[in-house]
């Protein structure tokens, strides 16, 4: 065994760089000093090339060694792609699927497989791991694999992840390995031009109405409710026209209803969009993905199906169209963009989940080694939802906020309002009574008759469902159908001031009441 990984001229492969013969080295000195049953995790951010670095151990692994190669992945698209990368650096692999013929096995030095077919195939002894001295683990916060590692107490076991926190908050990942080696930041990989910048805009969204599942994530039933409301359908389009637009953009959601609603939303506007998901077939992804390659400011909304082992460095602009709690999954879908090519050294991120206020902006200086050893004192960390809403403030638009120009202040705290109506024991009703007056006067400061008034009143939707949303959170009552109606309510009561509100202006100038 060597002591160092000597990088030399070849026609196979890549050229590697430095940070990747780093990681190289520092794994394979791992492997000279560990027990052959060691299990070793490395952390490379998405787009680091973490296929190149695994790729190039196996070459050097089956160069010095008289054992065989195990590559572990969660999908077949990972697994072409990996078989693939391995054949660019001359490695002769064999991949393992439902369909694999393993007479043959004996001719191979290197597998690609899936989890749950090599599972089949192990228990139906198809396949023979007695000589398996490698196995490398792709995706490793995925909890699929740990079912196999009681066929793995011979082999040294490497495990590649961007995001070292399990996918499963009851099997953390310090139960499956026993170091981790930190890789390249995502902050020196976009200094040094390997990655491109996320440029973040984050718009704030109530999600109290969100619910948790068994897995620790919001639930597909209770984010279609939020998402596929007209509201949040009208702010998507919005933010995608104020930042995205002629942009090639990946939009991420997390329902088949939600992003069918996104699709039919934005083909109405004339935009060039598609919708795919796991229902697609083989061929329909194939052509779907082939559009999205060629088109330009091709717009593709989709469901759980490329988060991984989907590479489009053409992509300008990601939007996540959804809230998580998975800090891989957030990661994953940023880094869908984070692909330099040509002149491209940043993309857009467009955040309606306030996911960047739970995680932090992409790219943010995490510990790895902390939240590797202490999954739960990282999560326990982070804001609840609740946390993070309180500490909204609603900012109006650069356009609409220039139709205001008259006035100085357009903000009104409505938590402020209602903590001293309690204080002062008022009913709570006052709260958007002092709101609905206070829209009012800057309507009416900033126009010249009524008909002005009720057009500037258009623009402050979205201040009004900001405003009531909020009301609703002081006093706990939050039903759907009671915020819709509040809202309803709040506009009708709006136009009726603005009305009278001129009516008076008239009267005091005229002398008279205004004729209808």
């Amino acid at each position: 065994m060597i002591s160092t990984v000597e990088q030399q001229e070849r026609k196979v492969g890549k050229e590697l760089y430095s940070y990747q013969k780093g990681a190289i080295n520092k794994i394979f000195k791992h492997f000279e000093n560990a027990p052959k049953n060691y299990h070793l995790l490395y952390q490379l951010p998405t787009g680091g090339g973490k296929t190149v670095i695994f790729s190039e151990i196996v070459r050097q692994y089956l160069k010095h060694h008289k054992k065989r190669v195990l590559i572990l992945t969660h999908r077949i698209e990972l697994c072409k792609q990996t078989s693939n990368m391995l054949t660019e650096f001359g490695v002769d692999n064999k991949v393992v699927d439902s369909k694999a013929d393993l007479s043959d096995q004996k001719n191979y030095g290197c597998f690609v497989a899936m989890v749950e077919t090599l599972n089949n195939r192990l228990n139906d002894d198809k396949f023979d791991m007695t000589d398996v001295g490698l196995v490398i683990i792709d995706e490793a916060h995925y909890n699929s694999f740990t079912k196999l590692f009681k066929f793995f107490s011979e082999s040294f076991i490497l495990g590649v992840t961007a995001t070292p926190l399990s996918s499963n908050v009851e099997l953390p990942m310090t139960s499956n390995y026993d170091e981790l080696i930190v890789g390249e930041s995502i902050e020196s990989l976009i200094e040094n031009k390997f990655l491109a910048k996320a440029e973040m805009h984050s718009y704030n969204v109530g999600l109290t109405s969100l619910t948790v599942g068994a897995n620790g994530d919001y639930t597909v039933k209770s984010s279609e409710d939020l998402y596929t409301n007209s509201d949040m359908l009208y702010k998507l389009v919005s933010a995608y026209e104020e930042r995205c637009k002629n942009k090639k953009t990946l939009i991420f959601n997390n329902g088949i209803k939600t992003s069918i609603m996104v699709y039919d939303a934005f083909r109405r506007m004339g935009y060039p969009i598609e919708h795919l998901d796991n229902t697609a077939t083989k061929n329909e992804r194939k052509a779907i993905l082939e559009w999205f390659k060629n088109t330009p400011n091709a717009i593709l909304t989709s469901v759980s199906i490329l988060t991984t082992g989907f590479d489009e460095p053409t992509v300008e602009s990601i939007m996540l169209n959804r809230a998580t709690k998975s800090l891989t999954l957030y990661y994953q879908m940023i880094g869908r963009g984070s692909r330099i090519i040509n002149s491209k050294d940043s993309f857009t991120v467009i955040d309606l989940g306030n996911n960047f206020h739970r995680f932090g902006p992409w790219g943010s200086d995490l510990d790895w080694q902390r939240i590797f050893r202490s999954p739960d004192y990282y999560l326990n960390g982070l804001m609840s939802d609740e946390e993070i809403e309180s500490n909204f403030k609603y900012e109006m638009p650069e356009d609409v906020r220039k139709e205001f120009a008259n006035s100085k202040d357009v903000y009104f705290d409505v938590r402020k309002t209602y903590l001293d109506s309690v204080r002062n024991g008022e009913s709570s009703k006052v709260v958007l009574k002092r709101s609905i007056s206070q829209h009012c006067y800057i309507c009416v400061e900033n126009s010249e008759d009524v008909f002005d008034a009720l057009t500037l009143m258009k623009l402050l939707n979205d201040d009004i469902s900001f405003r009531v949303e909020r009301y609703t959170k002081c006093i706990s009552k939050s039903t759907h159908n009671f915020v819709d109606w509040l809202k309803d309510d709040y506009r009708k009561k709006l136009r009726s001031e603005i009305r009278e509100k001129f009516n008076t202006i008239y009267k005091e100038i005229h002398g008279k009441d205004p004729v209808d």
